[in-house]
């Protein structure tokens, strides 16, 4: 195949060291910032900045007193230029892991609930393979681009599925293992010790939950509506697995927690779970990666690891079994 003149320009032209530059840049925000996080002087950064603008015959930066912003020819190389950088640090990595395959880096992204359920997974593959470094970003409420994942800061996400088209064509998804809502007292509450429970009675309450637009409370929100019954007021609200745990065993507060916490830490975390009956739905945990994209052999073994996990500790509720049609059919 040929290669046009502007190809052959910016081949003999372009270096490693020039993409790790024109990225900080855009991440900073500023020349100035990039220099100092790269430890090089604000004029050699300059003086690639313009080697790359020669280079492409474009003018990469915005330029302003509040610092510069990547212009739509800056955007173009950003985009494709973040995924021929990263497939060349995998490729640095993936040499380094067949030289010694008990080293490397996984990153993953997933919400603070999550991290929770995998905490016993994590602390088996530490165990095991003690030179590959683990890397876990909390993750608010992902969005359905998830950014993070885009823009190769992670190699893949942990989250949940809450429609069908919840994310593009640029990403592929694996469903995990259903993981669904239970509702949850602290292990010393008198609703603890109670064979049968009518929602009415639960409405005055206490509650702490997450945001109102997050699939448990929304699931609890129609749970108590179905039943002609007012929402009960949320005391506290908060992503935070840690606050809602510790209201929860400490005082005498109610929750909808994912039923994986209380299978993997019962007697740890303090809590139980209620005879209370929620509707029937499907709260996978899904693996999300990006297309086109060869994951590194030591993020591969740790998705294996996982797997392997919920395996053993969720035979009931693997990916595939429990699951409404309408998530199965995703599946296909």
């Amino acid at each position: 195949m040929s290669e046009t003149l502007s190809e052959s320009r910016v081949a003999r032209r372009l270096r490693f060291r020039d993409l790790q530059v024109f990225f900080a840049i855009v991440e900073c925000g500023s020349m100035a910032k990039a220099a100092a996080r790269l430890k090089m002087t604000q004029p050699a950064v300059s003086e690639i900045v313009a080697a790359l603008e020669s280079a492409f015959a474009a003018q990469l930066f915005d330029r302003s007193p509040r610092g510069v912003e990547a212009t739509i020819y800056g955007r173009a190389l950003l985009k494709r230029g973040l995924a021929a950088f990263d497939e060349l640090k995998q490729g640095i990595r993936d040499i380094e892991f067949l030289a010694d395959p008990t080293t490397g880096e996984v990153r993953l992204g997933c919400t603070d609930a999550i991290s929770a359920t995998i905490l016993p997974a994590v602390q088996n593959f530490c165990i095991e393979f003690p030179r590959i470094a683990l890397r876990v970003d909390t993750l608010a409420i992902p969005t359905g681009d998830l950014p993070e994942l885009q823009a190769r800061k992670v190699d893949f996400v942990l989250t949940r599925l809450s429609s069908p088209n919840q994310f593009g064509d640029e990403l592929n998804m694996e469903i995990l293992v259903d993981d669904p809502p239970v509702v949850v007292a602290g292990a010393n509450s008198p609703w603890a010790r109670r064979r049968k429970i009518d929602l009415s009675e639960l409405v005055d309450e206490p509650w702490t939950c997450t945001p109102r637009d997050t699939l448990t409370t929304m699931l609890i929100e129609e749970m108590f509506r179905a039943s002609n019954l007012p929402v009960p007021r949320t005391r506290v609200t908060t992503y935070s697995v840690l606050l809602r745990t510790h209201l929860l065993a400490r005082g005498n507060f109610l929750a909808a927690l994912p039923r994986s916490m209380l299978r993997l830490n019962t007697e740890g975390i303090g809590l139980r779970e209620l005879p209370v009956e929620l509707p029937r739905r499907s709260f996978p945990i899904i693996i999300v990666t990006l297309k086109n994209r060869v994951l590194s052999a030591a993020a591969e073994l740790f998705l294996e690891r996982l797997r392997a996990f919920v395996r053993s500790n969720f035979p009931g509720e693997r990916a595939g079994r429990g699951m409404s049609e309408s998530v199965g059919s995703r599946r296909q």
